[in-house]
């Protein structure tokens, strides 16, 4: 991944929305709470916080990795992996934690990397979440291949909606971030032409989150994290529509990876390793 020279910021004109969909949940200024010096954790490009394992953080490598889910604990260390079988990892760029299956708990990798916009196809992964900790898993993972509609865009951002279960992939390269669609019941297989929602007010996305309750959205580029509050009975498009709040961010060296503690009342992010900086993993916790 290059580092994006300047971040072109877009702002659109929204619909009026009510006091109660302006309330937003604030949240303080990042806290350091690890620094990761495990050298094979040194091109994390994605986050997301354990349901069945709340102590725990999923992460992973960028492209050219280990096709391999990593666990964290609290303080940062590398306590056990989940090692995806016939599988390589291109550019795996993002990870979220959702429903699947009878109503499990399921693990998302996003194969949605493309810099140059040359890959017809991605791929979303999934397997089902641990429900304990072993310090090595092999599983062969449900794969999903799809295609965006008008043509190849390079991703960096992948989240679930724990109430619907679809998947969402906002593109990266665009002036203006698009949001994406795979319906939950089109996992299995069907239509495998991902559904063009809204535009977003910004550019060059590297991650998202959707907090375990389905109220909260995150989204961040390099420069900055946007907020939404999510109203009960809105889908996420009829949420992001609304203009966003800016939350605290702590500036990283290439930060790619964001995700909400499974209470919702904090947020991590993680960056990759750069300029010989150790990334570090930062705690945003709500006032």
């Amino acid at each position: 991944m290059k580092i994006v020279a300047g971040v072109l910021v877009l702002f659109f004109s929204y619909s009026c929305v009510s006091a109660q969909e302006e309330i937003v949940t604030t949240f303080g200024e990042g806290v350091p709470i690890a620094t990761l010096s495990d050298k094979g954790l040194d091109e994390i490009s994605g986050l997301a916080c354990g349901r069945n394992l709340p102590d725990l953080m999923y992460v992973h490598n960028d492209s050219g990795g280990e096709a391999a889910v990593f666990l964290l604990d609290s303080l940062g260390e590398n306590v056990g992996k989940i090692e995806f079988l016939e599988t390589k990892n291109r550019d795996w760029e993002d990870i979220a934690i959702g429903p699947g299956p009878n109503g499990k708990s399921y693990v998302y990798v996003g194969e949605i990397g493309d810099n140059n916009a040359v890959h017809d196809e991605i791929v979303i992964y999934r397997v089902a979440e641990p429900t304990q900790l072993t310090s090595t898993t092999r599983v062969l993972p449900e794969k999903r291949v799809i295609k965006y509609p008008g043509g190849a865009r390079d991703a960096e951002s992948l989240m679930v909606d724990p109430i619907s279960g679809d998947i969402f992939i906002i593109s990266k390269r665009d002036s203006v971030n698009t949001l994406y669609r795979l319906a939950a019941d089109k996992f299995g297989g069907g239509q495998d032409e991902l559904e063009e929602l809204i535009k977003l007010p910004f550019t060059s996305s590297t991650a998202a989150d959707i907090s375990a309750d389905g109220s909260q959205i995150l989204v961040k580029n390099y420069l900055a994290i946007y907020y939404w509050k999510r109203n009960s009975g809105e889908s996420i498009a009829e949420a992001m529509i609304r203009k966003p709040t800016e939350l605290p961010y702590s500036p990283e060296p290439q930060g790619e990876a964001i995700g909400f503690l499974r209470s919702g009342k904090a947020y991590f992010t993680l960056s990759e390793k750069r300029f010989d900086l150790d990334p570090v993993l930062y705690k945003y916790s709500a006032k």
